[in-house]
């Protein structure tokens, strides 16, 4: 299988990618789009002509956006709280083209949600997992839908932990919990591809680069220091990846991919120094099957 190459790259925007895509009559709801990643994906997709639903936490935050962007709706969405992942899921009607995973957190504290799951791994991971699983009726009526999954090199930090998803028995480390609900996320994608695929739906995970936004709020921001100013993206070039995802003529029917700088990445065996490419246990079909049953079973508990 070769890896799937664009004209796009590090330097390019999500405006340059969507440049003479036309995506009227294709509905969209993008997770966590009240600022950063969220708001500039859903901007784009709504310049190209799709009618973009912002699913936000904070609703007031996501009136302002939509009101900036003229996106068309916004719906209150909190990931880490099943009875919001069903009541926005219920509120659906018709077909959805687009389900962009982009809400997440980001080496948080040690928290857990009343269930008990790790918080990082209930918002990236299981909170979206419900959310596309409950919503597969209105993809599958799309008949071509697509899934875009923000995943990070930081799953290169941890694979999925299957015998202490929720650090049960471990130390807590927000790295490690992080990177691991990074690597849920590419694994979802491979299986909801394999298990849609008759469906017409595909989902791909996307790696948008080091950008400075909302999500560094537990880990010192842009004050940091930690990331060479020649690696750092703007929000513009961040969401290019994930539109790439939504919208390229070239993944038509492609799904259970990683892809980063708006190309496919590489599988490794070894992670290097920079930490590129995607590590072959997050691509692996027997994990990403484990991982699905796994996370039905915590959620019909």
């Amino acid at each position: 299988m070769s890896l799937i190459h664009t004209k796009f790259g590090f330097d390019s925007t999500a405006a340059d990618v969507a440049a003479g895509i036309d995506l009227t009559g294709r509905r969209a709801i993008v997770t966590g789009a009240s600022s950063g990643l969220g708001v500039e994906t859903a901007r784009v997709l709504t310049a190209a002509g799709a009618e973009v639903t912002l699913a936000v936490r904070d609703v007031d935050a996501g009136e302002r956006a939509a009101k900036e962007i003229d996106a068309a709706d916004v719906k209150r969405l909190d990931l880490a709280d099943q009875a919001s992942v069903a009541a926005f899921a219920d509120s659906w009607t018709g077909p959805l083209h687009i389900l962009v995973n982009n809400a997440g957190i980001m080496a948080s504290p040690e928290q857990y949600t009343a269930q008990g799951w790790e918080m990082q791994l209930a918002t990236n991971h299981l909170g979206h997992f419900a959310l596309a699983t409950a919503l597969h009726p209105a993809l599958k009526a799309a008949g071509n839908a697509r899934i875009v999954v923000v995943s990070s090199t930081a799953h290169m930090l941890s694979p999925f932990i299957f015998d202490d998803p929720n650090f049960d028995f471990r130390r807590y480390d927000p790295w490690l919990a992080y990177g691991q609900s990074k690597t849920a996320n590419v694994l979802f994608a491979v299986e909801a591809s394999r298990r849609w695929a008759a469906d017409g739906i595909t989902a791909n995970a996307a790696m948008p680069g080091a950008i400075f936004t909302n999500l560094q709020r537990h880990t010192g921001g842009a004050g940091s220091g930690t990331i060479p100013p020649e690696l750092m993206k703007t929000v513009e070039q961040g969401a290019a990846t994930s539109v790439l995802v939504a919208t390229s003529p070239l993944l038509e029917g492609v799904g259970g991919r990683y892809f980063a700088d708006c190309n496919e990445a590489e599988t490794l065996d070894r992670r290097g120094a920079r930490l590129q490419g995607v590590a072959r246990y997050a691509v692996d079909p027997e994990n990403a099957r484990r991982l699905w049953e796994l996370s039905r079973q915590m959620l019909d508990a």
